[in-house]
């Protein structure tokens, strides 16, 4: 019953002569208010290339609008006209925020990001400093790194996945300190680091890495990731994985011992190894040579100890009294008896 009376009413609806009247009316508000809007952007876009034509503006909203028109121009729609005009306006932004480098207008140089991250290794100092010399291991464990190439003792070229693109850079060796210290920089499309990383024993099996990096961001992308310290973040996690991979080997993969000073080698790895093992060996002697010396310091001592047995011995045989001395005394308590009794023997006769 409900829905034939709907049914119903429906039909009339569509059948009212003003039902078609509303449509018509519908349709031309429609029309107008986009009339309304072409007709406003065109009058903004006469103003802004008036401006650009006069030399007296050529600020970012008139470019922008200049984007905007040139996309009329080829046919698009208002809609995404406008939209062009927003992505422009929002990507001047944020280039005003964060600089456009040395570049007039720009705001000055590119701002620095200062990352800090220290991670506790349980392994000696030695494994955790030569395990950090092996920079093409960093791709195993590392997040991001796709891989990394050697060139010489001093540089290396690196790859790296940052989203959907790869970015890659050259990094060079300035410092290198066995056990103790190295420091790099790096130059690439998107940006520039230098960083340090020190190592500190704290027990035996207990090593501090303590990492400090100094990133120029270039690209938008970069700059943009720079507001979210994304880089910090990173180098928190490539720190954790090391720990990680070090940690379930137990020992480095292997080492590079050499020394570098001011980007150039000064001690080659197969001098520095040769000294190591020259160290080792003085060191062992030393020990070899301390076992005979501690001995021969020990002998008086048990030679004194001789001499003190043998001096008790002959005072011991000094108090004791000779068997013969016995013998003797014996004799004579013997003596005056038998006398008494030849005396007795005598007188009864």
């Amino acid at each position: 019953m409900a829905e034939s009376a709907l049914s119903k009413f429906k039909d009339e609806v569509a059948q009212n002569p003003a039902t078609d009247r509303l449509k018509e009316e519908l349709r031309n508000y429609l029309q107008a208010r986009a009339q309304h809007a072409v007709t406003g952007i065109g009058h903004k876009l006469g103003d802004s290339v008036g401006k650009l034509g006069d030399g007296a503006g050529a600020g970012g909203m008139a470019g922008s609008l200049a984007k905007g028109g040139q996309a009329l121009s080829e046919g698009k729609s208002p809609a995404k006209a406008a939209m062009s005009v927003g992505a422009s306006q929002l990507k001047d932004k944020v280039k005003g925020l964060f600089g456009k480098g040395g570049k007039a207008g720009g705001g000055g140089k590119s701002k620095s990001v200062t990352v800090v991250e220290d991670i506790d290794v349980g392994v000696p100092v030695r494994e955790a400093y030569d395990q950090w010399t092996q920079f093409q291991e960093f791709s195993t464990f590392a997040k991001g790194v796709v891989s990394v190439e050697k060139a010489d003792d001093t540089s290396s070229n690196w790859k790296v996945k940052v989203a959907k693109s790869t970015r890659s850079w050259k990094a060079n060796v300035t410092e290198q300190i066995p056990d103790e210290r190295i420091t790099w920089t790096t130059e690439g499309a998107k940006g520039t680091v230098k960083g340090v990383v020190t190592f500190h024993a704290l027990t035996e099996d207990l090593t501090r890495v303590l990492l400090v990096l100094d990133y120029f961001p270039k690209g938008l992308f970069e700059k943009t990731g720079n507001i979210w310290r994304a880089q910090g973040r990173r180098a928190r996690l490539d720190l954790k994985l090391f720990r990680k991979f070090l940690m379930m080997r137990g020992e480095a993969t292997d080492g590079w011992r050499g020394e570098i000073r001011d980007g150039e080698v000064v001690v080659e790895h197969e001098d520095a190894v040769e000294e190591e093992e020259r160290a080792r060996e003085a060191e062992a002697a030393e020990d070899d040579e301390g076992g005979p010396e501690q001995e021969l310091e020990d002998e008086p001592v048990d030679e004194q100890d001789d001499e003190d047995s043998e001096d008790s011995e002959d005072s011991e045989q000094a108090d004791a009294p000779d068997e013969g001395d016995e013998e003797a005394g014996e004799l004579e308590d013997e003596e005056p008896e038998e006398a008494e009794e030849e005396d007795e023997q005598l007188a009864r006769r």
